[in-house]
């Protein structure tokens, strides 16, 4: 089944939302490339966040919390 697409559609529509917000317009080729492109960029990240993979991986395991040596620079408390 081929889609025609009219090449005078234009990439973003009007909500008919009543607001003045544009959305991707899938009857034209771009405007539905932008949104299978934004929907598998929104489930990519998803992934990863839930698996803490990525950008969304924990820092190095913290080591044990040592104080700090006293060098005798610092005043103690009277």
């Amino acid at each position: 089944m081929t889609r025609a697409f009219d090449p005078d559609e234009p990439v973003f529509k009007k909500s008919r939302w009543g607001t003045n917000r544009y959305v991707y317009n899938a009857d034209n080729p771009v405007g539905l490339t932008l949104i299978v492109v934004s929907v598998v960029f929104a489930v990519v990240m998803l992934l990863l966040m839930s698996y803490r993979a990525g950008p969304f991986a924990p820092d190095e395991p913290a080591t044990e919390w040592t104080p700090p040596e006293t060098g005798g620079t610092h005043r103690s408390p009277p």
